[in-house]
């Protein structure tokens, strides 16, 4: 049997790596969640008590994280699934159901993104279902919220995405006694206004679109590049839909400019929607700007390694 300290010294490493999933780059750190995940789930067999709680809490944190690089940094979300079902198990070891929630909720982004609403939607009962037996706070409630609004989005309801996601603000305006986890730190209200801009803009809401991810990239902290990416992107396609071009083109200029110190595959799939809604003016040279740094020796070789 370990010492009782291990549980400690495990999650203290879990604690870094989720600090250092904002800057270092995906496929480098996902190496390291990985190996770190295998070693938790070699100490449980060796432990008990409070350490072995403590370390099955801390390992499904460590798998939540390694499928959130998986599925928004690398794209494969394949491996994600199976992750996010290893980080179940975990939660049902630490008996956490918050954190049973926080997997099922992610979970259900990958039939979300595939357009497959009613497989979507289970995992989100499911969610619901766990975070009602936690002391769950009002942030993770509005998540919830949000991702489900955003798997509708993707499957093309966004009437009743937009309605879910006044509930999520009702949700964070409400709030609750009981406090945010440690380890929820992908949220906010400024990440709740991104997932509205978006949707505003898939529903042909340009105007309210615009106004909404303006205001979220005014407030995003400077630490937050890959959500900049994301909102950068879509203001492009907001201003590409507005008949914009060469604006769209600027704010795809800092998209890239952001990329480029931190790699963020969703925020490329992003950049890529709005270069596709400049197709009307791919002749003119502030799009052909864009296409030779999109399509650029590193980007090229990256996207394909990636």
């Amino acid at each position: 049997m370990q010492p009782a300290t291990v549980g400690a010294d495990f999650a203290t490493i879990t604690e870094a790596h989720r600090r250092l999933y904002w800057s270092v780059a995906p496929a480098v750190l996902h190496q390291a969640v990985a190996e770190h995940a295998n070693l938790g789930s070699a100490l449980l067999a060796d432990t008990d008590g409070i350490a072995r709680r403590v370390i099955a809490s801390a390992l499904t944190e460590s798998l939540l994280l390694a499928g959130r690089i998986q599925f928004f940094d690398l794209r494969r979300p394949e491996a994600a699934d199976a992750t996010f079902v290893r980080a179940l198990q975990a939660a049902g070891e630490a008996d956490d159901s918050l954190l049973g929630a926080a997997v099922l909720g992610h979970s259900a982004f990958v039939p979300g993104w595939a357009g497959q609403r009613e497989n979507a939607a289970e995992r989100m009962r499911a969610a619901r279902t766990y975070a009602r037996r936690g002391a769950c706070p009002a942030e993770l409630l509005a998540w919830l919220h949000a991702v489900e609004a955003e798997c509708l989005t993707r499957c093309g309801d966004h009437r009743q995405a937009l309605s879910i996601l006044r509930q999520a603000e009702d949700t964070l305006a409400v709030g609750s006694e009981h406090p945010r986890p440690e380890w929820f730190t992908w949220f906010s209200a400024t990440r709740l206004a991104a997932f509205k801009g978006n949707t505003e803009l898939a529903a042909g809401l340009i105007p309210q679109a615009r106004t909404t991810l303006e205001a979220v990239l005014t407030d995003l902290p400077e630490t937050d590049g890959k959500q900049r990416v994301v909102v950068l992107g879509d203001l492009a396609a907001v201003e590409a839909a507005a008949g914009r071009p060469d604006s769209a083109c600027a704010l795809l200029e800092q998209a890239l400019d952001q990329l480029s110190v931190t790699w963020y595959a969703t925020g490329m799939e992003r950049i890529r929607e709005a270069r596709r809604a400049l197709a009307p003016w791919q002749e003119s040279d502030a799009v052909r700007r864009i296409d030779d740094r999109l399509y650029s020796w590193s980007a090229t070789l990256s996207s394909l390694q990636r």
